[in-house]
């Protein structure tokens, strides 16, 4: 995710607090907020699959095929 994003997202959330947003800010902060959304996502799914399970007996088994069980 790209810091710009996460700032863009904070500043708007802000101003919306203090004093609202014009009709065409709103559209950008959802625009933003399911960009921010994808890219969470992503990197969550890219870390499940890197995650392994180990069962008591010493067999170790990727999730994506525990999943599968």
């Amino acid at each position: 995710m790209t810091q710009n994003l996460i700032l863009k997202i904070n500043e708007l959330a802000k101003k919306k607090r203090e004093q609202g947003l014009t009709e065409q800010e709103q559209k950008l902060q959802k625009e933003l907020y399911k960009e921010y959304l994808a890219q969470f996502r992503s990197n969550f799914k890219n870390q499940l699959n890197n995650v392994d399970v180990e069962y008591p007996d010493g067999k170790v088994v990727p999730l994506t095929d525990f999943k599968k069980k």
